[in-house]
């Protein structure tokens, strides 16, 4: 299962948010431990399709798919040199797949900020530098040790220090390896750095019902420039309501003046961040959401529900899941024509109910 890693500088917000998270926890019968230990949570991605569709089949089950979120240390600066928590904290942060970088975007004397006044553009600055230390250091090393083979002339070698220079290059200019185009054939060998810059980063601005809202101007713009993705959250507020119905918890909001759902934008954000889409599967048993990689093959996608389906794979009964409700039956959608046999190379689409031939 892929991770994101909450991540942010004391006291902006991040265990509230983790808490909030964590109680849009997925069936204990789904997966056994859904807060895996007190920093780590199996959270179900929304999807409106999911209960159409149990609907549609009469399904005895409902399962929805699931992304993990980490609640990372709270990084100060000197992170990199190991300071506070530091090396745990980048520990942490190369073992998840994404960021959710928390900034906190109001003001408020009872909650101290770690530079004594928020600044969320300083905050992200702060943080992305400590990862940019990180990965100079990583890159630094591996230069020094292609060096050996690049002297003996390795032609692996010589091209792996081209694509190490020019990292090395960016790192230093204080960008991240991601702003940086690399080949198909390029991007094997940055995996292999593990590089903490490349890891695709969600903006997180926590605001307060009620509480001065800081200068965000410099913030937006910087988001805009770099393409990055955001989503604005009041984690108290999603906290305070988490244990509410939802019926109860609109009616709230209402009457504080919020009428988005910031958890679940964050979730399904986070989800879309990690390049994923989700395909389904529906009957009288179950209806459920499965998770596969964007651009997947159907023998590929297939292995969510068991990795035999790669090796086993026949065919695929394929049919959009509006068309198929729209239809009224898999009867009525396969007589309009829309459901297709597809085969080894067809790519999955988000949305797509699935029937295997193994």
């Amino acid at each position: 299962m892929l991770s994101i890693g909450i991540v942010g500088l004391p006291n902006v917000g991040k265990s509230t948010l983790f808490n909030a998270l964590t109680k849009k926890c997925v069936p204990a019968e789904n997966y056994p431990f859904c807060t895996i230990d007190p920093s780590i949570g199996v959270v179900a991605v929304p999807d409106l399709r999911l209960d159409k569709l149990t609907k549609f089949s009469n399904s005895q089950k409902t399962v929805p798919t699931a992304i993990e979120f980490v609640d990372i240390a709270g990084l100060v600066k000197g992170a990199a040199q190991g300071e506070g928590l530091g090396n745990k904290f980048l520990s942490n942060i190369r073992e998840v797949d994404a960021i959710a970088e928390v900034v906190r975007v109001f003001e408020d004397e009872n909650i101290v900020h770690v530079s004594g006044k928020p600044n969320p553009m300083n905050d992200i600055e702060v943080i992305n530098l400590e990862l940019i230390l990180a990965d100079m250091e990583t890159v630094s090393k591996r230069i020094v040790n292609v060096g050996k083979d690049l002297r003996r002339g390795d032609k692996i070698a010589v091209i792996e220090n081209e694509i190490l220079l020019r990292l090395q290059k960016v790192l230093e200019e204080g960008h991240l390896a991601s702003t940086i185009s690399f080949t198909d054939e390029e991007k094997k060998i940055v995996k292999s750095l593990h590089l903490l810059t490349m890891k695709p980063i969600l903006y997180v601005l926590n605001t307060k019902s009620g509480s001065k809202k800081v200068d965000t101007e410099e913030l937006m713009k910087f988001i805009s420039d770099s393409g990055a993705r955001t989503v604005t959250v009041d984690a108290a507020i999603e906290s305070e309501l988490s244990s509410f119905e939802e019926g109860e918890k609109k009616e709230y909001k209402e009457g504080l003046g919020i009428n988005d759902d910031g958890i679940n934008e964050l979730i399904v954000k986070s989800y879309e961040l990690l390049d994923l889409i989700t395909f389904l599967t529906t009957g009288e048993d179950e209806t459920r959401a499965w998770t596969t990689r964007r651009g997947s093959s159907a023998p590929e996608a297939g292995t969510a529900i068991h990795t035999d389906f790669k090796d086993k794979f026949i065919k695929a009964e394929v049919v959009n899941w509006q068309d198929l409700i729209d239809s009224g039956s898999y009867g009525s959608a396969r007589e309009k024509g829309l459901v297709r046999i597809e085969g080894k190379e067809y790519i999955v689409k988000d949305g797509d109910v699935i029937e295997f031939k193994i």
